[in-house]
């Protein structure tokens, strides 16, 4: 196995999990935008956005566990570089389909949370097709450096009506606030 190898798996398995062949995508492919995503550090400019970012490394190991990679090879093909975008947010999709919003009822919906992402963010219709790389650039620079609105569009979550400004809140919070306007 070689790292370039490696990383390319590493991709396509995020991609996997977050796709749901094609249930969120329409079919259309976002391969570029993903790729954009995952070239670009994540960064926390609120203290507890570090647990994001840890997360995001922790996706790593789990992938290698699932493909029965050892620590010591994830540690040297992956663990090289800091949390992407990508990774913190299908690693955020992740944590809240498990840990908060699973029910064997609806099946797996990271798929949902993950693009529901996309969409607040303003990245949803960005397929290869429409690819635009100085809008994403923006897009995701406002979203590190919470340039966002203050009801969260922009962001990660869009919380029309909150009373806090979303751009001084944790992403965390933000998710939990989000999934209970959900249900």
């Amino acid at each position: 196995m070689t790292k370039s190898k490696m990383n390319n798996e590493y991709f396509e398995w995020m991609c996997q999990l977050v796709c749901d062949n094609h249930r969120y995508s329409h079919r259309l492919s976002h391969r570029r935008l993903f790729r954009y995503l995952h070239h670009v550090d994540f960064y926390a400019l609120i203290e507890m956005d570090d647990n994001r970012m840890t997360d995001g490394i922790d996706l790593r190991y789990r992938f290698g566990y699932e493909f029965s990679y050892d620590d010591a090879m994830i540690a040297a093909y992956l663990d090289d570089r800091p949390c992407s975008v990508l990774e913190m947010m299908v690693a955020l999709s992740m944590r809240c389909e498990e840990q908060i919003m699973d029910d064997p009822e609806f099946g797996n919906r990271m798929g949902e949370w993950f693009w529901n992402m996309l969409v607040s963010m303003k990245l949803g219709t960005m397929n290869d097709e429409r690819y635009d790389e100085a809008y994403i650039s923006n897009i995701v620079s406002c979203f590190l450096e919470r340039n966002y609105d203050r009801d969260g569009q922009g962001g990660l979550f869009t919380l029309p009506g909150c009373s806090k400004d979303l751009r001084t809140v944790d992403i965390w919070c933000q998710m939990c606030w989000y999934l209970a306007d959900f249900q």
